[in-house]
């Protein structure tokens, strides 16, 4: 199951209280105050980590509650501090205030983390009150309450490629292919309901990260769909593959459907068309690709190039396509590096899913 959005309920530990006590010993007259101080509540903190692939560790576990300090003994014996609550989440992960709205912080990189509430102060114990006058002060201070607050959890995956198209245009076979994703692929519309994360490895030192994006239809921008749940993960990709279905099973036009697609993703943010793409005619197998990418080509003025996901033709001259993209891209936040910067000749790829390291190699040559 992918999570991409959780509301949780944080509350941090309250500091202990501080201890009232008194030194008594034998020939120790007046020993004088020796309470201990309390210890500091526990905070809860969220970080992010990229281990994790979504939010789904955090469904079933809505309250999150550090524990309190302890509190001062006597014998200047100060209480233990309450451990932190630490909720680990993926990498892209939006910590934004439920009830006032606003974002806490973004926490795109490996090991970045946030203070969401924070723990309760220890009390001073009545030693800290002993004056040249007051030599027995039976004062102490109780410990602080630890802080309490609603968050919005929110992932935008972070990926190098946003494969982009229609229902059905071949999107999950083409990442199927190209890495060691597994993403659900079938004859029929909506297929995926959940974005997919790929690795794609060429060579042995090269690598960027792909993302299937579904769910993309007319009025996605206005939530249409689930519109609005997909289309935020584009946001943090730096190139974008627009795969066009040259004879889609509805009967409708391929060069309609990409323009479609551009007006959406240009009416959801008007900085998504400048975004680096490479339009690409999947199945090419069939019939009518060579006609229908020589029209998108005169309609959207840009190269088209044709592939087959099935067969592997295409897939060698796509992935240079776009590895010289993101050597011109600027970089993101995302933590993988210029794959751009090695040797340019290999073509094989391998992949891991979301949260998983990469076992090994795919060839991809046609």
């Amino acid at each position: 199951m992918f999570v991409d959005r959780v509301e949780i309920h944080c509350q941090a530990g309250d500091g202990g209280n501080g201890c009232g006590s008194f030194r008594r010993e034998s020939h120790v007259p007046r020993g004088g105050p020796n309470g201990g101080d309390g210890g500091d509540g526990g905070s809860v903190i969220i970080r992010a980590d990229t281990n994790q692939g979504s939010l789904t560790n955090i469904v079933g576990h809505r309250h999150w509650k550090a524990e309190r300090g302890r509190h001062g003994e006597g014998s200047l014996r100060t209480g233990r501090s309450g451990e932190d609550a630490i909720i680990l989440v993926p990498p892209g992960t939006i910590v934004r205030d439920l009830k006032k709205g606003h974002v806490l912080r973004d926490l795109s990189e490996d090991g970045a983390e946030i203070v969401v509430a924070k723990g309760g102060k220890g009390g001073r114990g009545n030693r800290h009150f002993a004056t040249a006058t007051n030599r027995a002060p039976r004062e102490f201070e109780p410990g602080g309450v630890g802080e309490q607050r609603k968050v919005m959890l929110e992932l935008k995956l972070i990926a190098d490629v946003g494969l982009l198209g229609k229902p059905n245009a071949g999107k999950s076979t083409l990442l199927s292919r190209m890495s060691r994703a597994q993403p659900e692929i079938a004859d029929y519309p909506f297929t995926t309901k959940y974005p997919n994360l790929g690795l794609v490895r060429v060579g042995y030192d090269r690598q960027f990260v792909m993302a299937d994006i579904p769910g993309l239809i007319e009025g996605a921008h206005a939530g249409v769909g689930l519109g609005h749940e997909f289309l935020r993960h584009v946001e943090r990709t730096r190139v974008l593959v627009h795969l066009v279905e040259p004879a889609p099973m509805d009967g409708t036009d391929p060069v309609e459907n990409y323009l479609q697609i551009r007006q959406e993703l240009a009416l959801y943010d008007a900085s998504l068309p400048d975004r680096p793409e490479i339009v690409v005619i999947s199945k090419c197998e069939l019939p009518d690709a060579a006609a229908a990418a020589e029209l998108l080509a005169e309609v959207s003025g840009r190269p088209v190039l044709q592939i087959s996901a099935v067969t592997g033709k295409g897939l060698p001259e796509m992935t240079r396509l776009i590895f010289d993209a993101l050597a011109e891209a600027p970089e993101s936040d995302s933590g993988t590096g210029n794959p751009a910067a090695a040797d340019s000749g290999a073509d094989s790829a391998g992949s891991a899913g979301p949260g998983s390291s990469e076992t090994g190699t795919h060839d991809v040559r046609s």
